[in-house]
């Protein structure tokens, strides 16, 4: 860590050489996305202030997430979607998933799975990175889709959303950046928050429950937040009023949660210019283990056949020897932040995490002892579970007014990571992935400059970067061959550019160039090798994905309503898309050219103090090749015509919201989320060979609605009443309508919760 650090300060005083003749700038800035101790909106007490600090402060609205340091909205040229306070509320309201309000808020993000997995909860079409407090959750050496629960929504202020790939925060970024944002103390003197709810879906069983609390001081230079809850969910029953199948990569159904959440800072220095903040979470969500899932049937055509389709469904019972599935995050982060530091503002943090996600027991080919065909009398269940442990230092330094420019902005720095991860049978204590060991350095540096209305960026972000992983042997499945191991470096150069032109008040129009950079999900090659002789470092199937997204569009903010459009193409020319093995029903990767191109439409409206009208509009389309290029040369990739499916690329959605405040101390949200239905279709033939290949998929669409109502009391708090799906209807969800593993899932029918909420 101490190199790394000594770089990163190495280049820091080199700029700043260069830059010695250049006014001082004083901005405040803490790291985790929202302003310090101090203050609610970015502010500076010199003179010659940024425009960007000074329109941060009016709009009472900034994004740090891509840019490190707070920047106003209307300065980055590209499409970003804050989730407000308000609209977190409203959503838990009505659920307490952790993934309900982005598919509800965020244009291209899709429909959300109603599990502990987010598989298929893709960002335009990509997997996209998701942080806690600038914290990666998860790993892309090996991710398992349980990366999006790893909290408590209660104790997250907004959540910042850069659609579209980027390096700026690191690997992993292919669809944009989410990140969650923890709550800051904002009034001074201490406060505490106490919660309870309960919500049924008719049946005992389908009970659940919940109790938190909050405590908030903030005191002269000192701040504190103690968050605590215990959550307690029963089995959940479709619109048809039928259990609903547990997942076996994870279900929050019939499941207990327990969330720890202590933030504290301490701001120092003369004027206060300096502060130092430590944070500590720690999440685990756990099965119950009282019932075992029922696999359903499709039809006549499925294995074995059935005269009427029927979806998963769940039975009480518990395997014998079988351990509960969870989900286990604990993080740690210190942050120093310095806003009159060589002129400029330093942020650095340094963290540490601990990851573990066990999967439900299956009996599957690939969790046996020995190759198929399997005697009955022979078969094992077992399961699977994913482990990471990683360590990083973040580091920023942004310096306005450069070289005594007026409007022009640097901001340089380093990042380094160190990443471990493995997946092993946790039954039989078997290696399935090997352990993964990556180091990341990447230095980069990015300039902003106001030219009156006009915004100009551009950045560079250099990702050092190297995987190692030891010898190892494959599963029986994949013929227990033995693996080399070996080492495999990536060194990629990353750029971004872009601008913004503010015509007038009330509209702007952006245009901008990114790259992402991430890794193929490694553990899924790794396992799947069955051809003996291999060795890692010769596995083509590790290559990073490089991502090159260009978008452009505009927004128009009037003094009652904002309406805002995008254009986007995304492309890879050695990609990544997900393909379920007919032989093992699970997911493979194909590595092959991807393209996805995508709209998105956003607006509000607001009527008057009591009424507002919201809404999101996305359509994305997406094609690959139905093949790579041979890894020996003897054929190229195939063309474009293999269309994304619903594992890759969400239909189009169509969602929005109507608030009336229909008394000062009462409001109800009604909101809708509509899927389309979708038919996509395509086939090539190879000339090497003459092979033929074809893809056809059909899913139909749904409409949900749900309901929130509050009442807030004059002295007593405020009683919540909210309703999901709210007409019952019965829906299979998007993903379930394609043929995988075991994934024939109805979604959730109408779900009624009443929430109490006092403070103190």
């Amino acid at each position: 860590m101490i190199k790394p650090l000594c770089v990163a300060i190495s280049g820091i005083l080199l700029v700043y050489s260069l830059a010695a003749d250049a006014s001082a700038q004083v901005a405040a800035s803490t790291g985790d996305g929202a302003p310090s101790g101090q203050d609610q909106a970015a502010t500076s007490t010199d003179d010659k202030a940024t425009s960007a600090k000074k329109r941060a402060t009016e709009l009472g609205e900034v994004i740090v997430t891509g840019t490190r340091s707070p920047k106003a909205v209307d300065e980055i040229p590209g499409a970003i979607t804050v989730v407000t306070k308000e609209e977190i509320q409203q959503t838990l309201t009505v659920t307490e998933d952790a993934t309900a309000v982005l598919s509800r808020t965020v244009p291209g993000y899709a429909e959300s799975s109603q599990m502990m997995s987010s598989s298929g909860e893709t960002l335009r079409g990509r997997i996209p990175l998701r942080l806690f407090d600038g914290i990666p959750q998860g790993s892309p050496l090996r991710d398992g889709s349980r990366n999006a629960t790893f909290t408590d929504m209660g104790i997250i202020g907004r959540v910042e959303v850069i659609n579209g790939p980027s390096a700026s925060e690191g690997i992993g970024a292919a669809g944009g950046i989410i990140n969650y944002i923890s709550k800051v103390p904002d009034k001074e003197g201490s406060e505490t928050t106490l919660s309870t709810r309960l919500q049924t879906q008719g049946p005992r069983d389908s009970g659940g429950w919940k109790v938190g609390g909050t405590y908030a001081l903030k005191q002269g230079s000192y701040d504190l937040l103690v968050a605590a809850s215990y959550l307690d969910r029963g089995i959940t029953y479709d619109g048809n009023g039928r259990r609903i199948g547990l997942s076996g990569s994870g279900s929050v159904a019939d499941s207990t949660s327990k969330n720890l959440f202590l933030k504290g800072g301490v701001n120092f220095g003369q004027g206060d210019t300096q502060r130092l903040q430590a944070t500590y979470s720690h999440f685990k969500i756990e099965g119950k283990g009282d019932y075992v899932q029922v696999l359903g049937c499709r039809g006549p055509d499925d294995d074995p056949p059935c005269a009427v389709p029927f979806t998963n469904t769940s039975e009480k019972g518990h395997l014998h020897g079988s351990l509960d599935a969870f989900n286990d995050f604990e993080q740690y982060s210190v942050e120093y932040s310095n806003s009159d530091f060589l002129g400029g503002s330093l942020v650095a943090t340094a963290y540490h995490a601990d990851q573990a996600m066990r999967f439900l027991p299956e009996d599957g080919d690939d969790k046996q002892l020995i190759a198929p065909p399997i005697p009955d009398d022979q078969r094992i269940w077992d399961q699977s579970e994913i482990t990471s442990k990683k360590s990083g230092l973040r580091t920023s330094w942004t310096r306005g007014e450069l070289f005594t420019v007026p409007g022009l902005q640097l901001q340089v720095g380093v990042d380094v990571v160190k990443d471990e991860a493995q997946q092993r049978l946790a039954l039989t204590k078997r290696i399935w992935v090997p352990p993964m060991h990556y180091k990341s350095t990447a230095p980069y540096g990015q300039l902003s400059w106001d030219v009156g209305p006009v915004t100009l960026s551009a950045g560079f972000r250099r990702e050092d970067d190297k995987l190692h992983v030891n010898d190892y042997t494959t599963t029986p499945y994949r013929n227990s061959v033995f693996v080399k191991g070996g080492g495999v470096k990536y060194t990629e150069n990353l750029k971004n550019f872009g601008a913004i032109w503010r015509i007038g008040s009330q509209w702007s129009v952006f245009g901008s160039y990114s790259e992402g950079f991430t890794l193929p999900n490694i553990g899924i090659p790794l396992r799947n090798i069955s051809v003996p002789n291999q060795s890692v470092d010769r596995i083509s199937g590790l290559a990073a994905i490089i991502y090159k997204n260009t978008e452009f569009g505009f927004n128009w903010h009037g003094e009652h309503a904002a309406f805002g459009a995008t254009h986007y193409i995304s492309k890879s020319p050695f990609g990544s898309s997900l393909a379920v093995d007919p032989n093992s029903n699970d997911y493979i990767l194909s590595r092959a050219p991807v393209r996805i191109e995508g709209t998105e439409l956003t607006g509000e409206w607001r009527f008057d103090e009591q009424w507002k009208v919201s809404g999101v509009y996305s359509h994305i389309t997406g094609e690959t090749a139905f093949w790579a290029a041979s890894p020996g040369g003897l054929y190229p990739a195939g063309g474009m015509n293999k269309p994304l499916g619903i594992f890759d690329i969400s239909p189009d959605k169509l969602a929005g919201s109507v608030t009336w405040k229909f008394l000062p101390n009462a409001d109800a949200n009604l909101g809708f989320t509509s899927l389309f239905g979708r038919h996509v279709s395509g086939s090539d033939t190879r000339a090497y060979d003459g092979n033929t290949y074809s893809y056809e998929e059909r899913t139909s669409g749904y409409t949900l609605f749900n309901l929130g109502v509050n009442y807030a009391f004059p002295r007593y708090g405020q009683l919540s009443l909210g309703v999901e799906n709210l007409l019952d209807k019965f829906y299979i969800l998007s993903t379930s309508q394609v043929v995988g593993y075991q994934n024939y899932w109805s979604g959730r029918g109408r779900v009624t919760s009443l929430t109490y909420t006092i403070t103190f």
